[in-house]
């Protein structure tokens, strides 16, 4: 690449401002046309300047703005927010839908394929957790619903038969 100053932008650059332009030996012919109709469009637009007496700065172009993988990309970014692919420009509610859609569809996807033989052992067992704690609640409410001195007269035929187990127990030490 080679720094190539035109004879338009040196008698720019000797009114305002100064702008190399940045040219590749092949693009020479290709520059050499755009010169020709820019060193018109300046000419017409020094004939403005002289008629205003006024210099007019012109803003120079932005090259990115300019390049083709530039408009691509932006041409890309619009799209896919046009069709709500960018997961930061979806409204609150549309992202709230799609993840209950999805977790959905994985407990349907989930309810249709078989259970693992551990899955069906986990089953039964927690089957059965469930039961035995169901008979723990009912218990618990009968001794809650049984009047007090039932429950005393119980407590007593327990000390009785745990003492009357003890002794026994304590002969069978001492006579062996």
């Amino acid at each position: 690449m080679c720094l190539r100053v035109t004879s338009s932008l040196l008698k720019k650059s000797m009114l305002l401002y100064f702008v190399p332009q940045m040219v590749s030996p092949r693009n020479v012919e290709r520059n050499d046309i755009a010169e020709n109709s820019r060193s018109e469009t300046v000419a017409q637009e020094q004939i403005m300047e002289n008629h205003d007496h006024l210099i007019r700065p012109k803003k120079p172009s932005n090259p990115v703005l300019e390049s083709p993988r530039h408009r691509v990309l932006h041409r890309e970014l619009r799209v896919s927010h046009r069709w709500g692919l960018l997961p930061a420009e979806k409204c609150e509610l549309q992202r709230v839908m799609e993840q209950r859609r999805l977790e959905q569809q994985r407990e349907r996807e989930q309810a249709q394929r078989p259970l693992s033989d551990l899955d069906q052992q986990l089953s039964r067992r927690r089957q059965r957790l469930l039961a035995y704690e169901l008979e723990e609640q009912k218990r618990q409410e009968d001794r809650q619903n049984v009047p007090e001195f039932v429950r005393v007269k119980d407590n007593l035929r327990r000390v009785c038969v745990s003492e009357n187990e003890s002794r026994s127990f304590g002969l069978r030490l001492q006579s062996s």
